[in-house]
């Protein structure tokens, strides 16, 4: 900001202050703001109570401040006075553009008038004789202040403005935080919901969300924790743009849950909407999803936790599985009798680590022989060495259907070996 010279004296042309032209501030706010009204169409807008009240008072407020700066006197109470001002349009939604708008038409209303005052106290006579030395440079004095000025009042109102908007925003982030805490908890939310001017969908898309790291994560020439940071922020960023005061998320640089009203997006868009979070994260996102009302959400949310772990587990392809994608898989990672005995099919393989590798890749790569064999830098030949081995140790052929059927189990199975003990 300009620090303007509170020392300076008062600037005057033939002998009368330019201030003049701006002493009956209260008349001249009234005009202004009328004038505000058919020139600078957002103001047009504004509710009635508005233009009367802060606006014609901050618009006087602008004149007292110019016509003291003018008469050399700074008065560091009106520019608090504006900055409080901003403070309220922020809090209140007014646009900034609005704002500024206004400020600037009422500065070129103000320096109109005070150049109009000061070229009309000449006469002809004075005319004649010219303007003094002094007086050329109190127009350009007053041309520098009004520039300052208004350097001073767009800082003052933008620095304001912007630090109370923040407030704003993390003030409204934290209270749909807690509102979505309460759906995922399955405590009352109506309450919060009004706070946040947010309403409670009937039913709601439920998503678990993985977010791997960016490669520039584990760059030792950059902050990996401000890559991460800047990762969610893109992540967080899409949500907003695609689902505005729609999408409640509680998400870390790893992943989370998001919650969209069902009725916001089809059941076929969830695939592109996954696909469009990974662009902005610039990393494949896998996810699952299911659908429930906002007393069974927080159910759904553990049953597509669950899931997810289960398909990262399984290290199947990055994208967005729905229950019906996994459910018997799902179903083979319930503790039992079935899964203990189908974990223990693989035992054999437990010598040869390769064999077990090579087993995973080939069932996750559909059966494709070539692609494994690429991904394992071995020769196809080789593939069948070892899938011909398999068979010979498990007892079970996964070139055929009921033993690739055991095959593809007992490795679902196999996951979750130690989370039971």
């Amino acid at each position: 900001m300009v620090i303007i010279d509170s020392t300076r004296s008062e600037l005057a042309v033939a002998g009368t202050p330019l201030s003049t032209a701006l002493k009956d501030a209260r008349e001249l706010s009234r005009r202004m703001v009328g004038h505000f009204v058919e020139t600078v169409v957002p103001c047009a807008t504004l509710p009635g109570d508005a233009l009367r009240g802060d606006v014609t008072m901050i618009t006087r407020t602008c004149l007292e401040l110019a016509s003291s700066m003018l008469d050399g006197r700074d008065i560091p109470e009106k520019t608090k006075r504006l900055e409080n001002a901003a403070a309220g349009w922020a809090r209140e939604g007014i646009p900034i553009d609005t704002i500024h708008h206004a400020i600037h038409e009422g500065f070129k209303l103000g320096l109109d008038l005070v150049m109009t005052r000061a070229t009309g106290n000449f006469t002809r006579k004075d005319a004649t004789h010219g303007w003094t030395a002094t007086d050329y440079d109190n127009i350009v004095d007053g041309a520098k202040l009004v520039v300052e000025l208004l350097d001073r009042m767009t800082t003052a109102v933008s620095v304001s403005y912007v630090r109370e908007l923040r407030a704003v925003v993390s003030e409204h982030h934290t209270a749909v935080h807690t509102l979505t805490s309460a759906l995922l908890g399955g405590h009352s939310t109506s309450t919060m919901a009004r706070e946040c001017g947010i309403e409670i969908a009937d039913s709601y898309r439920v998503l678990a969300v993985a977010i791997p790291p960016h490669p520039d994560e584990h760059s030792p020439v950059v902050d990996g924790q401000v890559v991460a940071r800047r990762k969610l922020r893109r992540i967080q960023a899409e949500l907003a743009s695609r689902y505005p005061r729609q999408a409640l998320s509680l998400l870390s640089v790893d992943g989370g849950t998001i919650l969209i009203p069902a009725d916001a997006l089809h059941d076929d868009e969830l695939d592109a909407l996954v696909a469009h979070l990974a662009r902005a994260a610039q990393v494949p996102i896998t996810a699952t999803v299911t659908q429930a009302a906002p007393q069974q959400i927080p159910g759904a949310t553990d049953q597509v936790h669950e899931l997810l772990d289960m398909v990262l587990r399984l290290e199947l392809e990055d994208r967005l599985y729905r229950f019906d994608d996994l459910s018997l898989e799902f179903q083979l990672t319930r503790p039992g009798p079935g899964r203990d005995h189908l974990d223990t099919l693989l035992d054999p393989l437990d010598e040869s680590p390769e064999l077990l590798q090579t087993l995973q890749l080939h069932i996750s790569n559909n059966l494709n022989r070539q692609r494994t064999a690429r991904i394992l830098h071995v020769h196809t030949n080789t593939i069948d060495y070892r899938l011909k081995r398999i068979t010979q140790l498990t007892g079970f052929d996964p070139c055929q259907t009921t033993g690739l059927w055991y095959l593809r189990s007992a490795l679902v199975a196999r996951t979750y070996r130690t989370i039971d003990g």
